[in-house]
């Protein structure tokens, strides 16, 4: 049965998910919202059992371990069986080569035998379209070729091409390797490149991590978070996306089921604080490039909140009828409706994103007073619209309304408007947007409270309560303890709060009422708690969030707080996210301990 137990791997470009036995279960190519070429997480067609799936099959297995090298992107996997033992080194090349950033859309598997006289089994077992499709095949003396029109991809290997080919068992007694990606002749002899390519990238990820301004607590759990958002960076564009995955249900058979491969302004916007919180501002600027992209293309028009990672508008939504879903739990959408809705706290999104960079001296990219221009087209839509309804945070898709958290970020952004315009000496639109911001915050403050439910509820003149009205305190708007402020905690956790754990909202929505806690509610929380004064609280419950990770260090989008299984898609963005903002709230300083 399939598990959310993964390791990811990746260049920033492609990824790979591998389970605890070795086998890569989801990998898309030639990009992160592509082809899944290997899809045994969300299974195959009855016609076709047992494709979409690249394992390492060890014959007596008895165990399996699996971890990160320190600091790295490159798993370990070792398979432990009766007759001996079998380690497996994956990871995806990155690396400086002649001056530029080196990311192939390769994935390379190193083998070696660790005990006794291991047997294995190699299976290769790619499809194209989403499923529908097995390639063709053709070798050579050490490669194999799997076609289709679309694409071709090549293996490449010291292992017998027979052996590999007719999934033959063999006795692992020396070190070989397996390169997967483009159809294409290797320089070097497979054994140099996987042995080269794996030092270089050990070596890049080591002095990625080395330069991150971690706190001195749960820094192993700062740097896994820190390296896996970095990864859902597709850095070709700058654009990030929230989920390596389609489909993984939120909940069991619950049908909220969604493509979460693109990257939602929101999202981004979160992750790129988080990773500037540790000093990684390489990220924010290759988003703000990607971002002022989106604005420029949308001429101070409406903001999409979801994008294709290449800028692509359009994200129709469809049903992979080939592949039965994650436990057979369909449907499996590709594409996301999302990009359709009116979600007004992207604008504030936009700018919340951007603002940083007309700051910090230390990019390369310095924005100046055309930006400023541009962003103000942004944020008069975010004005405009503060008090218009919308499809909300959640993307419900049959409801509207004015919601508490898109008006919120509407605020935000008017609020960074004025300051950054104060910053750049323009005084006057300093002022304009200093009052726009008022007259926003005003207005959330006289309808976004209920005296009923003594709590800023989930939308203006509603009664019900939505964990995302946490963010008044995150993004600047409302002091921490405004007894205002204090009383909606108080009142989100009798409601929402499941021990560590938070629900998103308590009123049904288009699914009926949901399920699973949503991780990114439960670290609002801490950070809530932690602001208000209530910090010995926050650090037990963030312990608490700790363990609900997956034994690599990561979450998903939903945890069944009833036994704590993971759900939704995986590795979850604004999940790690919460873990950097968590550790970063709640640790004692360095001082402390030198």
């Amino acid at each position: 049965m399939s598990t959310l137990d993964l390791g990811l791997v990746g260049n920033c470009c492609i990824s790979a998910l591998i389970d605890k036995t070795g086998s890569i279960v989801w990998s898309c190519l030639p990009r992160f919202d592509g082809d899944p070429v290997f899809h045994a997480l969300l299974g195959s067609a009855p016609e076709r059992s047992g494709e979409g799936i690249f394992s390492i099959e060890l014959d007596d297995l008895v165990e399996s371990t699996q971890e990160y090298l320190p600091n790295s992107a490159i798993l370990r996997t070792r398979l432990n069986g009766r007759s001996g033992s079998v380690e497996i080194i994956d990871f995806a090349p990155r690396f400086k080569w002649r001056g530029r950033s080196f990311r192939p859309q390769m994935l390379v598997r190193r083998l070696r035998p660790l005990s006794g006289s291991p047997r294995i089994r190699i299976k290769v077992r790619p499809s194209y379209g989403n499923g529908a499709f097995r390639p063709a095949l053709t070798f050579g003396s050490n490669h194999i070729r799997y076609m289709c029109e679309q694409q071709t991809l090549r293996l490449t290997t010291d292992v017998p091409i027979d052996y590999v080919r007719q999934q033959t068992p063999f006795i692992l007694d020396d070190e070989v390797s397996l390169i997967f990606g483009p159809d294409e002749t290797l320089s070097e002899g497979v054994a140099q490149t996987a042995r080269d390519f794996e030092e270089r990238t050990q070596a890049y990820w080591r002095s990625w991590a080395n330069r991150l301004a971690i706190p001195v607590e749960w820094q192993d759990e700062v740097i896994r978070a820190a390296i896996t958002l970095k990864l859902c960076s597709y850095e070709p564009t700058g654009a990030v996306v929230a989920a390596m995955t389609t489909s993984v249900p939120e909940a069991p058979d619950s049908g909220r089921n969604w493509d979460y491969r693109f990257c939602w302004v929101r999202d981004a916007f979160f992750v790129v604080r988080a990773l500037n919180s540790l000093a990684a501002v390489r990220t924010m600027e290759h988003y703000v490039r990607w971002i002022m992209n989106v604005v420029a293309a949308t001429g101070g028009g409406h903001i999409q909140p979801v994008y294709g990672i290449g800028l692509e508008a359009a994200l129709t939504e469809e049903i992979a009828e080939h592949l039965p879903g994650y436990r057979g739990m369909g449907p499996v959408r590709l594409g996301n409706q999302a990009h359709e809705h009116d979600q007004h706290d992207t604008y504030g999104n936009v700018i919340l994103g951007v603002s940083q960079a007309f700051y910090d001296k230390r990019l390369f990219l310095q924005l100046g007073a055309a930006e400023f221009e541009r962003l103000e087209a942004v944020g008069e839509m975010a004005y405009q619209l503060h008090d218009k309804p919308d499809a909300g945070i959640w993307e419900l898709r049959s409801r509207a309304r004015i919601h508490t958290s898109s008006s919120l970020m509407c605020w935000a952004g008017c609020d960074r408007l004025a300051k950054i315009a104060r910053h750049l000496g323009l005084i006057d639109r300093a002022d304009f947007w200093h009052k726009r911001a008022n007259a926003v915050r005003s207005a959330i403050l006289d309808l976004a409270w209920s005296d009923k439910r003594q709590a800023f509820v989930e939308s203006f003149g509603g009664t019900m309560l939505d964990a995302s009205v946490l963010l008044m305190g995150e993004v600047g708007f409302i002091d921490p303890r405004d007894p205002r402020y204090l009383s909606t905690i108080e009142q989100l956790e009798k409601s929402l709060g499941r021990g560590p754990f938070m629900m998103r909202y308590e009123e049904a929505d288009d699914f009926g009422t949901p399920e699973t806690a949503f991780n990114i509610c439960a670290f609002w929380r801490v950070d809530a708690l932690a602001r208000s004064g209530q910090r010995e609280r926050a650090r037990e419950i963030f312990q608490e969030l700790l363990s609900a990770r997956n034994s690599l260090g990561m979450m998903s989008e939903d945890t069944a707080y009833q036994d704590r299984s993971l759900w939704g898609n995986f590795p979850q963005t604004y999940s790690m996210v919460g873990i950097i903002n968590g550790a970063m709230r709640l640790s004692r300083g360095w001082e402390a301990v030198t």
